[in-house]
Order: structure tokens, then C-alpha cells, then sequence
């Protein structure tokens, strides 16, 4: 009687004891997983010419490059090693997927690609125009100023989907969204021509406006980012670090990392005319304490 007693008892103990193992084989599982991430140098994928985003000239460097040495020295001291592709189609593929490198510095929120980090910065598509101009003081893109302007505007983006709404893409000049950026900026372009008066104000993306706006030492432009467009389409976009979906373990520690680091990174992109946006929708101006 005690022995059939015993047998379920064994069968519960065996079942006990088969989870804690399971549970100790999925943790090494994921230990495992981290481990593919190189610990001896930072292994960044980045695009070669993308100013002012990233950079291979290291005489002109991008904010990016800046903030994987922050990344690096946070973790002991430890050299960057890139991975350049051209951020285009097969950007992820060839870099990240291909175990190429372990990081992609910037990526936006929300994009299932990749394992996204806490967001280290939000910026806004803004406004450029001439600071000494009559159209210096806009802030959004239903003022009625605008009705009669020539609006530059990159195809495909958020803001050209509002001009559209707001009935200003007949007098819009459109900008080319992917190019390959070792040849042809639009950015540049898009300045060039308000500089000279061929257009009246743009709406580019807020680090691309602030950091060309002021490239050179000059001052005679004004950036105004857009905080007042509601949220159709967004007009704001918080942006992360990317590494593949199974580096769960690396991502806590780049979360860490962002944490301690926050003031130094907003150093970093406000430096290079980054306007920065907090969760109030509010332009930070100088930069947050380090955790």
C-alpha cells in the first residue's frame, strides 16, 4: 500500500525536478544567445556617408559614431569595430542578421526588424526658413501663410502627407527620399535653395534640419520643429538602438547603459543642432543628468 502510495509522489518529484532543470536550460539558452554578442570590441553596423547620422571619414564624424564610443567606454574601454553598408534595402539583412556586427546605433521605435532599446532620444520633422524672413515664426503646417509659399518637402515622408491635406502640394518642390548619400543630398539641396530664395520654407527631418542648418558656422536659418500637428500621421519618432530579436540579455545592458549615459548623449546630439523632444512634447534645450 505505501508503495503505490510512492508512485505518484516519484512522478510529482520527477516532474519538479524536470522544470527547475528545464528552467535552468532555457536561462543558459539565453546566456548562450547573449554570449554571440562580441564583449571584446563594439561591433557597430553603420552607414559610411550618412552626415549627420554616421560617417566612415573619422575627421567627420556623426553623431552616431560619438555615441558608440560613449557605448564603448561604458563597457570598459573597448575599441569600435564598424560594419559600413549603405542604409538602404538590405541594410538589417547584410549587418545584423548576417552577425556581421552586433549594433545598429540608430533605429526607430516600434520597428519589429529588430529588438528596439529605450528609446536615448525623439525628434520632430521640422521647419526651416530664413531667421530674418516673414515666415521665420511658423510653427505648423496649418498656417494660412503657407497657402501661397514653395514649400520644399522630401517625397514620401510624413509632412507630405499633410501639405497633401492641407492642399499645399501644388506649390510644392519634392525632394528625393532614398538616394545614396556618397553622391547626392537632399538636405543640402533642400537649404540650398531657401538660402537663394528658390523656396520659401522646407520640412525636413529634425536632425538632418538642425545639423545642416548650422554646417559651416552660419546662423541665418531658423528650425522650428513641428509639436503641434497632432498625431496623424506623427510628426515625432523615438529612437532607439537595434540587435537581433534573440540578444535580450545585450539589450538590458545597452538599456543600462542609456540610463547612465543620457546626459553625455544629449550633449552629443545637441552639439550637432539634434532637436531633442521629451515625453511632453516639449524641446529639451540642454542636456537631462546621467542616471
Amino acid at each position: 500500500m505505501l508503495a503505490l502510495k510512492a508512485k505518484p509522489l516519484a512522478r510529482i518529484a520527477l516532474v519538479c525536478v524536470c522544470s527547475f532543470l528545464g528552467g535552468l536550460a532555457a536561462e543558459a539558452a539565453e546566456t548562450n544567445r547573449a554570449d554571440l554578442v562580441n564583449r571584446k570590441v563594439l561591433r557597430v553596423c553603420a552607414d559610411p556617408a550618412n552626415i549627420p547620422f554616421s560617417s566612415k571619414d573619422p575627421d567627420e564624424p556623426g553623431f552616431e559614431n560619438k555615441i558608440a564610443e560613449v557605448v564603448a567606454d561604458e563597457l570598459g574601454g573597448i575599441p569600435v569595430e564598424y560594419t559600413w553598408f549603405p542604409q538602404a534595402t538590405g541594410f538589417i539583412r547584410r549587418t545584423l542578421f548576417a552577425k556581421a556586427c552586433d549594433l545598429v546605433i540608430g533605429f526607430a521605435q516600434g520597428d519589429e526588424m529588430v529588438l528596439n532599446t529605450n528609446h536615448y532620444y525623439k525628434s520632430a520633422y521640422s521647419l526651416v526658413t530664413k531667421k530674418d524672413g516673414p515666415l521665420a515664426d511658423i510653427d505648423s503646417l496649418s498656417d494660412e501663410r503657407l497657402r501661397s509659399k514653395r514649400i520644399g518637402v522630401v517625397a514620401g515622408t510624413p509632412p507630405a502627407t499633410v501639405l497633401n491635406r492641407n492642399g499645399l502640394m501644388i506649390n510644392a518642390k519634392p525632394y528625393q527620399l532614398f538616394v545614396d548619400r556618397r553622391y547626392d543630398s537632399p538636405t543640402e539641396a533642400m537649404l540650398a535653395d531657401i538660402r537663394s530664395g528658390a523656396v520659401d520654407i522646407g520640412v525636413l527631418w529634425g536632425p538632418n534640419a538642425g545639423y545642416f542648418a548650422k554646417k559651416g558656422g552660419k546662423d541665418d536659418l531658423v528650425v522650428t520643429p513641428l509639436l503641434h500637428e497632432g498625431r496623424q500621421p506623427p510628426m515625432s519618432f523615438r529612437i532607439t538602438m537595434g540587435v537581433r530579436q534573440s540578444d535580450t540579455q545585450w539589450k538590458r545592458e545597452l538599456n543600462d547603459i542609456i540610463r547612465k549615459r543620457q546626459g553625455d548623449i544629449d550633449k552629443i546630439l545637441l552639439d550637432f543642432g539634434v532637436p531633442i523632444i521629451d515625453e511632453d512634447n516639449k524641446q529639451i534645450t540642454a542636456p537631462r543628468k546621467n542616471g
